[in-house]
């Protein structure tokens, strides 16, 4: 089976996390590395880390989250992409992300909203471009996120990348802005702040 852009991203990281950990040399990691991002199928990036440890979770099993998680997960996705030019688009509420998205800008703006998402695959790739424009995803808490744009005279916001609760897919967000920017948040679903406000209350 031919492999995705996440599958290679997640063999990358294994290599990352192996050779921090003293388990490869940094030629052994470079080769193999090197291999994993031209692998075009599964069985090419499967040896690349059959010697290596399976990775073990930051999180101790939540049932109650896997579940909530399980529901989104899965679904047919809404589309493949949007485009903007001199003007807008959204994606937000209950629409469902496909494992593989491109969004791109051009003397515009762009708006993604994930917290109410579903989403087709565990494994996300979100791709944006922008120029001379801007582009804006919201993500909620739990969600896994890692973003790995570039900018030139512009700028490629990381700081919402990191782990979600367990269960939960990862979405990677790469891509690139000229003259533009990207901006990644975490916040809160409304319902989940309106729940906290009655609690307070």
């Amino acid at each position: 089976m031919r492999a995705s852009d996440a599958e290679r991203e997640r063999i990358a990281e294994r290599l990352r996390d192996a050779v921090a950990e003293g388990r490869l040399d940094m030629e052994e990691f470079e080769e193999r590395l090197d291999a994993a991002y031209k692998a075009r199928t599964q069985g090419e990036l499967e040896p690349l880390v059959r010697d290596l440890p399976a990775p073990a979770s930051s999180h101790a099993a939540a049932p109650a989250e896997q579940a909530g998680w399980a529901s989104r997960i899965g679904k047919q996705p809404t589309s493949k992409g949007a485009f903007s030019f001199w003007g807008g688009f959204y994606r937000r509420g209950t629409w469902t992300v496909p494992r593989s998205f491109t969004a791109v800008t051009f003397q515009g703006g762009g708006d993604l909203d994930l917290r109410e998402a579903n989403f087709e695959d565990r494994e996300i790739v979100i791709r944006c471009v922008t120029i001379m424009g801007g582009m804006r995803i919201v993500v909620p808490p739990e969600l896994t996120v890692d973003v790995t744009g570039f900018g030139l005279m512009g700028g490629f916001d990381d700081r919402a990348t990191g782990d979600g609760t367990p269960g939960s897919p990862r979405v990677r967000i790469t891509g690139f802005a000229l003259m533009g920017g990207v901006g990644v948040e975490r916040k809160r679903r409304k319902a989940d702040k309106a729940g906290k406000r009655e609690l307070e209350g």
